[in-house]
């Protein structure tokens, strides 16, 4: 028999905007020994809900154990594994890169080429946006070492599923309501 296939999963996980809510979600990882890759949280489209959007690896049982814990949460509303649905998956990078009067040109090239933006100019640097698919983010910052990365930050992955809205998760396995079992 061979060994369970670890992969990239991404997860999207509905809860109240409440104090703790993050740290309990966050510690159900870390007491099962799994490491998150990246995290994005933000408002969603109903007020009092927060939207989270997070990626591990692990095997799928892995991941069905975890969306079934994070449904036993107080306070999260819904869980669904967007992993094998088709979804659009984005994440932001805002780069501050070395560029001077010999290199802005080149900078700016990269950056039309990428269809990223710049945010910000000054004499010893510029500041880029991109948002896109990881590997498009990835190759733009490999590509913009040479010139000098002086600072960056990454939004880690948001990810939202394609075509209608299932909100009560009916007919898939993979989106959860959250258990209506008193403690909710």
């Amino acid at each position: 028999m061979s060994e369970p296939l670890l992969k990239r999963h991404t997860i999207n996980a509905w809860m109240e905007d409440k104090p703790g809510v993050l740290n309990r979600v966050a510690g159900l990882f870390r007491r099962r020994n799994f490491n998150i890759e990246s995290l994005a949280v933000g408002h969603s489209e109903t007020p009092g809900i927060s939207r989270m959007t997070f990626v591990a690896y692990g095997t799928d049982r892995d991941m069905r154990q975890i969306t079934t814990q994070l449904d036993k949460l107080i306070n999260v509303t819904r869980i669904e594994d967007v992993t094998h649905k088709p979804s659009i998956k984005r994440e932001l990078a805002l780069i501050k890169v070395k560029a001077n009067s010999q290199t802005r040109a080149e900078v700016m090239q990269l950056v039309d080429i990428y269809r990223a933006s710049i945010v910000d100019v000054n004499m010893e640097s510029l500041i880029i946006q991109i948002v896109g698919k990881e590997d498009q983010v990835d190759s733009l910052i490999k590509l913009l070492q040479s010139f000098g990365i002086q600072e960056m930050v990454r939004t880690g992955r948001v990810a939202m599923t394609r075509g209608e809205s299932d909100q009560a998760g009916e007919g898939t396995d993979t989106a959860v309501p959250a258990h209506q079992n008193g403690h909710h």
